[in-house]
């Protein structure tokens, strides 16, 4: 069995509907996730846009959402949710401790909402993307990947 992770709002590859972005109330789809492999003791999850600022010419990418230690035993986040009891949202590119939805300033975005299974607990306080990967090397048991787009007036 391998890790899974899917959206009731959207399909992989599909148009994140407005309601999930700036454009709309900025809650977080409601995403599942299955098949976290044993020896699983946290996930971790990472939401971030690789085509910042211009898909044509992107020069960083965007962190939209950090969720780390999340129990293993959760199978989700319900839309517009908090985190399962135990988990710890980092911080994203606002600096804010909570999803931050679609905004791109032009053309059409991929957002990638990946999830990790890890064989470990990670021991940091006030986190960022960057850290969450850096403690999260050499521990990822599995990692599950689901892929939406946005384009301001979708």
């Amino acid at each position: 069995m391998s890790l899974n992770l899917s959206s009731s709002a959207f399909s992989n590859g599909g148009k994140i509907p407005p309601k999930h972005t700036c454009e709309g109330d900025d809650i977080s789809p409601a995403l599942t996730w299955s098949g976290a492999p044993q020896g699983t003791k946290s996930l971790a999850l990472i939401v971030d846009d690789p085509d910042a600022p211009d898909p044509a010419k992107p020069q960083r990418v965007y962190v939209h959402w950090v969720v780390y230690n999340i129990p293993p035993a959760s199978n989700g986040i319900s839309e517009g949710g908090s985190p399962p009891p135990g988990a710890v949202t980092g911080s994203n590119d606002w600096d804010k401790k909570q999803y931050g939805g679609p905004c791109p300033p032009i053309g059409r975005h991929r957002y990638f909402f990946k999830l990790y299974a890890l064989d470990t607990t990670l021991n940091l306080s006030s986190a960022k993307k960057k850290d969450v990967e850096d403690a999260m090397k050499g521990h990822i048991l599995a990692q599950a990947e689901l892929m939406g787009t946005y384009q301001k007036g979708d």
